[in-house]
C-alpha cells in the first residue's frame, strides 16, 4: 500500500531541518529532569520525522514553571506529499499550527469561566439560553452534558457539506431542529464538532459577542497571548499546511471521519488549509495555536488559573473541570473507552492519550496527533503539534516514544 510521505533529502542532515534556540530554555536540571531523558524525547522527534509522515512539528515542555524544551523540526511549508513548486519554510517554534479538536478544551474553559462570572451555570439547561434548542426533546439537555459529551447530538446527521462549518448559524438551527440520539446524560458519544457551535451560541447570547472575541478579551489579552484564538483571519500564510499521510485508515478510522466530521478522512487536512477555515469560527476544531503558547495555557491551568501575576479562573474551576466524569466508558462514537471530564480528555494509568502513567493528566488530542496536557503529579504543561496527517503507520511507535519520554523523563513530585 503506498504511502503519502514527505520528500525527506536522504543527504540532508537532520540538524539542518532542526530549529530552537538554547538561550530559551532553562536547565531541566534545575528541576529535577535528566537532560539525558530529555534528549532522548529529541531522539524520537527526529525518528518521527525520518518516517516522512510529520511535515513539521513542534514541542514545548514546561516543568514547574520553567520552559525546558521548546523546539521544532521540518518544515511549515512545501515538504508535503506531492507538493512541487512550493518554496520550503523551516518551521521554527514560533510556526502556529491548527490544533484541531484541542480547541474543545481551550472553548470548554470559556464556559467555565463565564460560570465563574455568573453569567451563566453549567448545569443549566441550553434551552435557558437557546430556547428553540428544546424541540424534539432536547429541553432537558445541560451545558454539562455538553461539555461531557453526552447531549445525544454526536453529528450533524445528512449534513456533509465542509462549507456548513463557516455557517454558525445554519449549525445552529439544524442542530436546534435535530432529534437526539438517546436521552441526555445516558451514554458518552463524542460530539466531534457540534457540542462546540451550542456553546458558542450560549456565549454569544450570554455576552454578545462572538466566542472568539470573549477568549481574547477574557483570557488571551490580559496573558499577553499572539496567537491562540479561532482561526487566523489575515494570516492564514503563517500557519503550517496540514497534509494527509500516510497509509490509507482502514474502514473504522473512515467510519469515525465520515460520522463525526461529516467529510472523509482525507479532506480534513485540506479543509482546514482554506482560507475559509482560517476565517471562520470552528469552536470544536480550529484554534490556531503554538506549541509553547499551547504550553502556556496549560501551565495557567496548572497554576489554578494563575499565571505571570495575572489571575483569570478560580482556583476550584479548574478543580471541577478535570473532575472525571466517565471512567473508561465505551464511546460509542470513536468506539473506544475513555476518561472524560467537563472539557477535557483525561490520562490514564497504562494506555492514554498522554503517556504511560499519567492517571492526573488532563487535556485534549486534536485531530490524530495534536496534543496538549497539563499533568499535576509531575507539574508539567505539554504542547506538541503536528502537520502530518496519519492514521496508521510505520510513526505510531516514535510517537508512542515521545509521549512515553515525556511521562518516562519526568518523575512525579
Amino acid at each position: 500500500m503506498r504511502i503519502r510521505s514527505t520528500r525527506i533529502d536522504p543527504f540532508e542532515p537532520i540538524s539542518s531541518v532542526c530549529t530552537y534556540d538554547p538561550d530559551a530554555e532553562s536547565d531541566p536540571k534545575a528541576v529535577g529532569v535528566d537532560p539525558v531523558d530529555l534528549h532522548r524525547v529529541w531522539v524520537a522527534m527526529q525518528d518521527l520525522y525520518k518516517t516522512g509522515v510529520q511535515p513539521a512539528m513542534s514541542l514545548c515542555i514546561r516543568r514547574k514553571g520553567q520552559t525546558i524544551f521548546d523546539r521544532a523540526i521540518g518544515h511549515s511549508h512545501g515538504n508535503g506529499p506531492n507538493e512541487h513548486g512550493v518554496s520550503k519554510v523551516l518551521a521554527t517554534p514560533q510556526t502556529p499550527f491548527c490544533i484541531f479538536s484541542a480547541s474543545k478544551a481551550v472553548t470548554a474553559m470559556v464556559i467555565h469561566l463565564l460560570d465563574d462570572r455568573g453569567l451563566l451555570h453549567i448545569d443549566d439547561r441550553v434551552a435557558d439560553y437557546i430556547p428553540e434548542f428544546a424541540a424534539h426533546g432536547k429541553g432537558w439537555v445541560t451545558l454539562r452534558h455538553v461539555l461531557i459529551h453526552r447531549a445525544g447530538i454526536p453529528n450533524l446527521a445528512g449534513h456533509t457539506d465542509a462549507e456548513l462549518l463557516t455557517r454558525p448559524d445554519e449549525i445552529v438551527a439544524l442542530l436546534c431542529d435535530a432529534t437526539p440520539t438517546n436521552r441526555a446524560g445516558r451514554r458518552v458519544a463524542y460530539h466531534a464538532i457540534t457540542g462546540g457551535f451550542i456553546l458558542a451560541e450560549v456565549v454569544r447570547r450570554v455576552t454578545g459577542k462572538d466566542v472568539r472575541q470573549v477568549l481574547d478579551e477574557l483570557i488571551l489579552a490580559p496573558l499577553g497571548f499572539e496567537w491562540m484564538n479561532y482561526g487566523a483571519p489575515g494570516r492564514h500564510e503563517q500557519v503550517a499546511t496540514n497534509y494527509y499521510t500516510g497509509r490509507r485508515p482502514p474502514w473504522l478510522v473512515r467510519r469515525f471521519a465520515r460520522n463525526a466530521l461529516g467529510v472523509d478522512f482525507h479532506r480534513v487536512p485540506e479543509i482546514s488549509n482554506d482560507v475559509r477555515w482560517h476565517n471562520a469560527i470552528v469552536p470544536s476544531g480550529n484554534i490556531t495555536a503554538t506549541a509553547n503558547e499551547l504550553s502556556r495555557f496549560y501551565q495557567l491551568l496548572l497554576n489554578d488559573g494563575e499565571l505571570d501575576g495575572v489571575r483569570i479562573f478560580e482556583g476550584r474551576t479548574i478543580r471541577r473541570a478535570r473532575n472525571e466524569t466517565s471512567f473508561l466508558e465505551l464511546d460509542v462514537t470513536l468506539g473506544v473507552p475513555l476518561r472524560y471530564g467537563l472539557g477535557f480528555m483525561l490520562g490514564e494509568r497504562f494506555v492514554g492519550p498522554f503517556g504511560w502513567n499519567t492517571p492526573r493528566a488532563f487535556g485534549h488530542v486534536g485531530f490524530i496527533n495534536c496534543f496538549g496536557w497539563a499533568d499535576p503529579e509531575r507539574d508539567i504543561a505539554v504542547g506538541f503539534l503536528t502537520s502530518g496527517k496519519p492514521a496508521f503507520g510505520r510513526h505510531l511507535l516514535p510517537l508512542i516514544r515521545i509521549l512515553n519520554g515525556i511521562s518516562g523523563a519526568i518523575n512525579k513530585v
